[in-house]
């Protein structure tokens, strides 16, 4: 499902949401979350006019549970295209994404091919678990 003239797209295996796609194009104003709230990562884009005024405020303790790493990748410059897998290694489909493109990767599998020399900043959740952190694969024929 894509919205926003297209600057805001949902990619989906059956009822599952594998990845979010906030192009460098989305500037709505105000305050929008792309996740689920049952995502362990919060993925959402804020725009306030000068003089806006968050109050200040600290996140009080709440006891989370994280199963599965999702990530979220920022590209600063370059070109990248994300392949998206399923569950069962099989290719679900694969997207370019350029400076200011954002993506959360919240289920499945994916993998990433460099088209021009790029810059990501990368945000999951900790504790890095080493190699116990993710299981790689070859891609098994659809």
């Amino acid at each position: 499902m894509a919205d926003a003239a297209g600057a805001v797209e949902e990619i989906r295996d059956g009822n599952s949401i594998v990845a979010v796609i906030i192009r460098a194009s989305f500037n709505e104003p105000g305050i929008r979350f792309f996740s689920e709230d049952d995502f362990s990562q919060q993925l959402g884009f804020i725009r306030y006019p000068a003089g806006h005024k968050v109050m200040p405020h600290v996140h009080n303790e709440v006891p989370r549970e994280v199963v599965y790493t999702q990530e979220t990748l920022f590209i600063r410059n370059g070109r990248c295209r994300i392949d998206l897998y399923r569950d069962d290694h099989t290719p679900l489909t694969s997207r370019t994404l350029g400076p200011g493109d954002v993506i959360l990767l919240a289920a499945g599998g994916h993998g990433l091919e460099v088209l021009e020399d790029c810059s990501i900043i990368e945000v999951k959740q900790g504790p890095y678990a080493g190699d116990g952190d993710k299981t790689r694969f070859e891609v098994a024929e659809s």
